[in-house]
């Protein structure tokens, strides 16, 4: 008997693309599965249009942009409490393959220590050109990779296994999981809060594994690309805090020196926006400051 799949697909001002997600969720060949979409206090009518589009999913109002782990943890908690045994994260910019749920089930439930498991991402407007294919985490620099990201999709990287973390873009994680480590630090707000769930996890013992033979299309920064400098902030800010809470050596200088060159880069093209969101990212993480930028908490 298959186990209980709870998708969560987190909406903010994007109901055109949660559409068409949840389009391709309708075609999933496997049972059972419930539809849950979040809207993180969309401004755009999302809810409404949503709700008239399909009546009968479920359709979660968080009442403010809530961010990636904040929108994503009120999702997770509707599905424990309806007693999923598996939460699929699914952002709302990506198209699922029919068979990819399958997979990401049959996947962990393969191993009783398998934890976590990802789906191979192709680019949504290029689908032969890989954009995750497993990811690397570099703990003492705080960075990370998606392997084959920018590659031809030869099959390649078709071998499932064990990998440092799971984009958020497809992530299926089992119950008991959760119950263990918890929800996804939401002081992030975006970017890293996935990145440090799944290094919890594998910390208490999980696996993380990729599975090629799930498959889904993903339009990169859909969300926060409509917004000059956003991703450049939250990644830079969180990178510090992630390095910071969980680098056994960390690698300071060279990470500040990296960091410098960048803006440099941007000061010599003249690109005032970037070059602030850069400061402004050491600024509040020097001060202890983290949530969204219009609503910073001092959490050190």
């Amino acid at each position: 008997m298959n186990g209980s799949v709870c998708i969560i697909i987190l909406n903010w001002n994007g109901h055109r693309d949660t559409i068409e997600c949840v389009e391709s969720c309708l075609t999933l060949d496997y049972t059972p599965y419930e539809i849950v979409v979040v809207d993180n206090g969309s401004s755009d009518g999302s809810e409404e249009i949503l709700k008239k589009r399909f009546p009968g999913i479920r359709l979660l109002q968080t009442g403010a942009n809530l961010g990636y782990a904040g929108g994503n943890n009120a999702g997770i908690r509707y599905a424990l409490a309806k007693g999923a045994d598996y939460v699929w994260l699914l952002n709302n910019d990506a198209m699922a393959d029919a068979k990819a749920l399958a997979e990401l089930v049959s996947m962990a439930g393969s191993d009783p220590l398998t934890g976590m498991v990802g789906s191979k991402i192709l680019c949504h407007a290029q689908p032969s050109v890989l954009l995750y294919a497993g990811g690397r985490i570099d703990f003492a620099m705080g960075g990370t990779e998606h392997i084959g990201y920018g590659c031809e999709d030869r099959g390649q990287f078709d071998v499932a296994g064990d990998t440092d973390y799971i984009t958020g873009c497809s992530l299926l994680v089992k119950r008991r999981v959760i119950e263990e480590i918890g929800l996804m630090n939401e002081d992030y707000f975006l970017y890293f809060e996935e990145t440090e769930w799944c290094a919890k996890a594998k910390a208490e013992g999980f696996r993380l594994v990729y599975a090629p033979a799930s498959v889904v299309l993903h339009k990169e920064s859909a969300s926060t690309g409509k917004v000059k400098g956003m991703i450049l902030y939250y990644v830079t800010r969180n990178r510090l805090y992630f390095m910071g809470k969980n680098g056994a050596q960390k690698r300071w200088l060279k990470r500040f020196a990296a960091d410098l060159y960048e803006c440099c880069r941007y000061i010599k093209r003249k690109d005032r926006v970037q070059v602030l969101n850069m400061l402004a990212a050491y600024r509040h993480w020097i001060s202890g400051y983290m949530g969204p930028l219009g609503g910073l908490v001092k959490r050190r």
